[in-house]
Formats: C-alpha cells, structure tokens, sequence
C-alpha cells in the first residue's frame, strides 16, 4: 500500500485485503504471489498468513486489515487510488461486511477516484445489486462517522448517489473464454465507471459484442439506506492497460445503471440520530416523508 505508485493508470494504492488465489490462466504468473513471499521472509507482518499452496503461496493467504481501512482519509489531496493490488476484494473468504466497510471508506472519502478491479464480476454483480449489502455500507458508515472518522467533504447525511460516482468497477479479461464469462457479468454491475484490464493478454480477444454504444442496461431509480449519523468535515502493482467505460455498455452512454428495486422494508439497525435533529428515520426507504431522492443520472 502507498500513496504512490508506478501503475500507469492509478495514483496510490490502498489494501485492506491481501492475498488471493489463482482462479484463471491470467493468474499463472502472479507478481503479487511473488511478492507477498518475498515480505513474508522479510518480516512484513501483514504477509504472514499462508494460501494454499495448490492456488496461493507463503504470505499470499487471504487476510483482512482493520488498521488499513482508513488510510485513504488521510490522504488530503485527491488521486485516484488503485482497491487491493496485493489481492480481490471480491475473493469468497472476504466477508460481506468488511467489503461493505470499504465502500463505506470510499463514500467517506469522496475527493478520490477508487478503481476496484476484480477477477470475481460474479461476486461483485451480486453484493452491488443487493439491499442488504448496501444496509451494510450504511451500518459502516455509521460506525466510522460516530468514532470521529472525518466524512469527506460532500457525503451528505441523506445518503449518497447509487452507484457512488467516485468509484470504478472493473475485470481483469486475459483471452476470449474469461471475456465471454466475464464482461457480462461487469455490464450487470451498477458503477459510475466500467472498465477492463486486458493483461496478461493470452490470446486474441474480441470486444465488439460489448462495444455497441446503443446497448442498455436496465436503468432505475432506487432508494438506498441512508447513513443514520454524518459528522460533516472538510477531504497488483503492474501496468496494465485499462479500457475506461460509462455503465451501460463497453462503449459508453448517457445512462446510469442501478438496481431495480427499492428495499420493501428498513432492516437497518443503526441509530436513528443526527446531527442537526434528535430523532429521523435510519433509512431513506423507510422515512415517513418518503423517500429522500433517487439514484444519480447521468
């Protein structure tokens, strides 16, 4: 992790996760493999859990670090920030809620640009489409804005735009058979910025189904839990080529892709006060007055 970085296309890099295991021919000559045994031999104490040696490595087990989480609030000026060179966020033994911890930090930390880049689109499909994932990022953001974690200048307590317009949602596509399993997947994904990173390159790869600027995703409004509490202040390493995309295509569009529904009922448990009144609804879904707005377009 570092608020530099030699990766072409990203500024710093943040890892609250590291280590991974290898799930495609993409992965065979992970530098990432190599470098976390490297650190382990040297000591550094956030590579001292072992993968399996099969798909991982000395050092290269999965392992969540709390005491990272935070780090890019405290980066004042702004820059876009590589999630997890070291590892995926999405890897099935990261727990739900402590991704939802991160897309809590990056709401937090608006200022950035985050570039969450993944070989698991599935996982990630399923979690951004989820209501009670997103009950999670709120339920985070709560804990964090009420320890006196400084909220980025802009996250409003009435919740933030879905999806979060400072956060890139990508996969890695190394030949045809990952692209045809995995960039439908990435289309599903509602994010501010779609994006493909095609290293290693292992065979021929054709975009074209994808690059149709006249494809749509099914684009709704949807009320998300909002945070219950904001205490407003003021703010794998690699150089791989990455093909930036608005929502709704690989080519672009005007459109903002968003889950297709709202929660039917607030399951939200986190306290129901704030700043400027003594009592609100948790959950914008929830309030008395209705709904507090409706997913971003643009």
């Amino acid at each position: 992790m570092g608020d530099k970085s030699s990766i072409e296309w990203t500024d710093a890099t943040w890892n609250p996760v590291t280590g991974c295991d290898r799930v495609s021919p993409g992965c065979d000559n992970c530098y990432a493999a190599t470098m976390a045994k490297r650190l382990k031999a040297m000591g550094s104490p956030r590579y001292q859990t072992d993968g399996d040696p099969r798909t991982s490595g000395p050092g290269f087990g999965v392992a969540t670090h709390d005491d990272v989480l935070v780090q890019p609030l405290r980066w004042r000026r702004a820059r876009k920030v590589f999630v997890n060179s070291m590892s995926d966020l999405f890897h099935p033994r990261v727990p739900d809620d402590f991704i939802a911890a991160c897309w809590a930090v990056m709401w937090m930390a608006n200022h950035h640009t985050f570039q969450v880049l993944t070989k698991r689109p599935k996982r990630a499909r399923a979690l951004l489409n989820s209501d009670a994932f997103w009950v999670l990022v709120c339920t985070a953001f709560d804990r964090f804005a009420e320890g006196g974690i400084p909220v980025g200048d802009g996250a409003v307590a009435a919740g933030p735009d879905y999806p979060l317009d400072n956060v890139w949602v990508g996969t890695s596509v190394e030949d045809q058979e990952r692209a045809d399993e995995r960039v439908p997947a990435l289309l599903e994904i509602p994010a501010a910025v779609r994006f493909l990173s095609c290293e290693p390159l292992l065979g021929a790869l054709d975009l074209r189904p994808w690059l149709n600027p006249g494809r749509a995703c099914a684009a709704t409004s949807s009320a998300r839990p909002a945070p219950s509490t904001v205490r407003s202040t003021q703010t794998p390493d690699s150089t791989a080529e990455a093909a930036t995309t608005r929502p709704s295509s690989l080519a672009g569009s005007s459109s903002v892709a968003s889950p297709a529904r709202a929660p039917a009922r607030c399951t939200h448990s986190g306290p129901a006060t704030s700043a400027t009144s003594a009592s609100r609804p948790a959950c914008r879904s929830c309030s008395s007055s209705g709904a507090r707005g409706s997913a971003r377009t643009t």
